[in-house]
């Protein structure tokens, strides 16, 4: 991170995984009866099972590469006596990040190769520590975020909190559709939330008024010249954000509706079929049932008239 393809490919990253997410969930909800809903922590597809999982672990790997030995101008992040030096503290914990999804991801796959009891709990829970690990280091980061990316950075926080609390309130309800729509909502505005951040923080034609890039600690910052611009900037980064909510609440119940329309219906006939082949074997078994007590009640008869 720390540049605008640090933000930008990640965001991508989430915005591709919650998308999927977002879809799979609201088409299970509508092909599943109500009460056999289970919400699952990921979804496989038909050509290669773990697609989303070994997508989440090459883009970590990536990310991990970039931050630790791409990124740096010695291709390591170390100083000449081996320790940390601080304009590379941030790497670590940009990998840190990428670390607990990589370490999600794969364990996901094992838990499920080895067909564990607890598979989708477990996973449930190591997707949790993964977005722990995130706001922690986004809510504790090295770098002294008090401009304006320091406020992108504080409202990231708000939907990763949104993120790792509906994870795991996964664990203890996993039939609740809402739960996990909204945990879905939430990673498609991290990945989206990311995106905008890259841009409008390294797009020098996209930066507020009153402010500029410059160069602080190994990269690039914006910083305001006075506090009345970095006040305004706050307040477009603080519209932005309330925008993109607005724009998110329509998206996902038109995705809802639209979804519901294509899978629903086929739902609701397929369910009207079933109520009529079973009040057809409710009738038979009736005609059955009537059939035995007139055969069982004419045999006392017949037995009277041969007397």
């Amino acid at each position: 991170m720390g540049t605008l393809v640090g933000h930008v490919a990640p965001g991508f990253g989430f915005l591709l995984i919650g998308l999927w997410h977002l879809f799979n969930h609201i088409k299970l909800h509508y092909q599943q009866h109500p009460n056999s809903y289970i919400s699952p922590p990921w979804f496989p597809t038909s050509k290669i099972k773990y697609l989303e999982l070994y997508l989440i672990i090459t883009g970590s790997s990536i990310s991990i590469a970039m931050e630790l030995f791409i990124g740096p101008e010695k291709h390591h992040p170390f100083d000449d006596d081996g320790t940390i030096p601080t304009n590379h503290l941030h790497n670590f914990e940009h990998s840190s990040i990428s670390m607990a999804l990589l370490i999600y991801a794969a364990f996901s796959i094992v838990l499920d190769r080895a067909n564990a009891k607890a598979k989708h709990s477990l996973a449930q829970l190591l997707a949790a520590v993964a977005f722990g690990q995130q706001l922690m280091m986004f809510r504790l980061h090295s770098a002294d975020h008090v401009g304006i990316e320091g406020q992108y950075h504080l409202l990231l926080q708000i939907v990763i909190v949104v993120t790792l609390t509906t994870t795991l309130m996964g664990i203890g309800f996993p039939k609740s559709f809402t739960v996990s729509l909204v945990r879905s909502a939430s990673i498609t505005f991290q990945g989206l939330w990311m995106i905008i951040m890259g841009y409008m923080l390294w797009i020098p034609v996209l930066i507020p008024k009153g402010c500029d890039l410059k160069w602080e600690n190994g990269h690039q910052v914006v910083s305001c010249a006075a506090m009345e611009a970095l006040h305004r900037a706050k307040a477009l980064v603080n519209i932005e954000f309330s925008w993109v909510v607005v724009g998110m609440m329509i998206f996902i119940v038109s995705v809802y509706l639209f979804l519901g329309r294509v899978y629903g219906e086929k739902v609701e006939y397929w369910s009207l079929g079933k109520e009529e082949e079973g009040e057809e074997e409710e009738d038979l078994e009736s005609q059955k049932k009537s059939n035995l007590e007139f055969v069982h009640m004419g045999k006392p008869y017949a037995m009277d008239i041969e007397r």
